[in-house]
């Protein structure tokens, strides 16, 4: 990351965050070999996927008197406090085992589907970055029988198959049909956007962000990643117009303060 990028992100780090824990894609792992055609890789991944090993590891290293609870509300069968449970203890990929193993109704997947995915950045064993991309899939596919017009359950699932599967295109083609039908889904051009961006696609990057804010003007997390890109590709004038804009509608006057006298370090160079 280059410095300015850096002092960028320093300044609104709060909403920058936001954007990384809820919308921004990860760095994928290393992808497991697979084939076959959508269906059968679909079964495979469903039927697969298990964090019992991982789920048995964290119990072990539990202290007395947390384990003492976690008995407890295991022998209850209370999947909801068994999650809120190990999230007090910053295990959000336990957390979503019980919050999976609770799961009825297509809510109940999609949630679950979301807090697999968002556990992936917070992991610390990297063998158990995929299978918490295909215990995602299992979800969202799950919710999907149910629901299979959410359209956000589809963009998250196209997504585990760009980060957690060796056929990325698969997710890719899968969010292309998405758009075809709802092109103005401002998480699908964001998706499209940070794909871009990891894969060091500036332009294509900058246009997907450029259409965040045509459709919604006031998305204004969108004009610090487009500013962003700008920097990365030289363009000054462009990252400090899309700043400009930024420092105009943000509410928060310290990040405007902030990104004002960065824009005058731009200004002086």
């Amino acid at each position: 990351m280059n410095a300015s990028k850096t002092k960028v992100l320093l300044v609104i780090g709060a909403i920058i965050l936001f954007v990384l824990l809820f919308i921004a894609p990860k760095i994928a792992p290393d992808k497991p070999k697979s084939g076959g055609d959508l269906n059968s890789q679909t079964t495979q991944i469903a039927t697969n996927a298990t964090l019992d090993v991982y789920v048995g590891l964290a119990k072990k290293v539990l202290s007395a008197e947390q384990k003492k609870v976690f008995d407890k509300l295991s022998s209850e069968n209370k999947n909801d406090s068994l999650a809120a449970f190990w999230d007090r203890l910053k295990k959000p990929d336990i957390a979503s085992f019980y919050l999976e193993k609770k799961a009825s109704k297509a809510e109940d997947w999609f949630k679950a589907g979301n807090r697999y995915y968002y556990a992936v950045q917070f992991c610390q064993d990297k063998t158990e970055i995929p299978v918490l991309y295909q215990c995602a899939m299992r979800c969202f596919g799950s919710g999907l029988k149910t629901e299979p017009n959410n359209t956000e359950a589809k963009i998250m699932l196209a997504s585990c198959y760009v980060e957690g599967t060796s056929d990325p295109m698969q997710g890719v083609s899968r969010l292309r049909e998405i758009e075809k039908t709802d092109s103005n889904n401002v998480k699908l051009q964001l998706t499209f956007a940070f794909f871009s961006l990891k894969s060091n696609q500036l332009d294509r990057a900058i246009k997907r962000f450029n259409k965040v804010i045509a459709i919604d003007s006031m998305y204004i997390e969108a004009y610090l990643h487009l500013a962003d890109a700008y920097e990365q590709l030289g363009e000054t004038d462009k990252t400090i117009s899309a700043l400009e804009s930024y420092a105009q509608k943000t509410d928060d006057p310290t990040a405007r303060i902030e990104i004002n006298k960065y824009i005058q370090q731009l200004k002086q160079k």
